[in-house]
């Protein structure tokens, strides 16, 4: 007779593991690493310059957590395998990471630069494999490793002045389950995170209401395409970064958990 083991909420904790959390110091980046950070991890992260990166100490030290900051450029192979030995120095080897630095730049297909999209691309897509190629060595040598990719809707989806995102996000989605696939024997889980629409200061005037005092179009737009009727948080990404951190998603690989309220479900509203 199976005998089912006894389910253990610790397993969720992440007490003693060491999180890299690429452009974590604000928006969603940040609302991850603070939770990962209460589940018990040391919270490591980068930004593009040092007064981004500043901030983001600042930030977190308002909340309590204790964070050590870098300055590296996710494309730059050399500058984060520098960034990756000296987090190995300075805490330890990097049990968790996860990527999420990345930019958008919505501009009409034909109205966008080759360069354009190949700067989207190498920071969305070039960036995680980079990233991921300097942290696996050291998983593997630990006998475990996490790696949550932030993917998006748009690895699904396609819409009007985001290709070069849309292409790097599906992009980043298979590089998802081909990181499974090569180092699923090491015990390192790699799976993908996809948002849907989240309510940032970046997202803020998309939001904000008419001079009128009607929504905007695009606000209206998405809460009609969302059968949870609203936009979603930075906390929304909380729970599942720590399930896909921790030992309670040890079987669990290749895998992408959209975070959108349903609207990967929803065909939308009949005219």
């Amino acid at each position: 007779m199976e005998v089912v083991q006894i389910f253990d909420t610790n397993i969720f904790r992440l007490d003693g593991k060491i999180a890299l959390v690429t452009g974590g110091a604000h928006g969603i980046g940040q609302a991850m690493a603070s939770a990962l950070a209460r589940a018990g991890a040391t919270i490591v992260f980068n930004e593009i310059n040092q007064e981004n990166m500043e901030k983001g100490l600042r930030a977190y030290e308002a909340e309590g957590i204790t964070a050590k900051g870098y300055v590296c450029d996710v494309t730059d192979e050399k500058a984060v395998a520098n960034m990756v030995a000296q987090i190995r120095k300075d805490v330890g080897i990097i049990d968790i990471l996860v990527n999420n630095a990345g930019i958008i730049k919505r501009i009409p297909m034909l109205d966008m630069t080759a360069d354009d999209f190949r700067q989207v691309v190498d920071i969305n897509l070039n960036g995680p494999f980079i990233m991921a190629k300097a942290v696996i060595p050291g998983m593997i040598e630990k006998g475990h490793g996490k790696i949550i990719n932030i993917c998006s809707m748009m690895s699904e989806l396609g819409r009007e002045t985001v290709s070069g995102y849309a292409a790097s996000k599906g992009g980043l989605k298979m590089l998802t389950r081909n990181i499974c696939s090569e180092f699923g024997h090491a015990n390192i889980q790699c799976n993908g995170i996809g948002p849907g629409y989240i309510a940032t200061p970046q997202t803020a005037p998309l939001r904000e209401p008419q001079a009128d005092g009607s929504p905007h179009p695009f606000d209206s737009f998405i809460v009609a395409k969302t059968p949870a009727n609203r936009w979603g948080t930075p906390g929304d990404l909380q729970g599942p970064v720590v399930f896909l951190a921790s030992q309670a998603s040890d079987f669990v690989n290749g895998h992408i958990l959209y975070v959108d309220g349903g609207i990967l479900a929803y065909i939308g509203k009949q005219p």
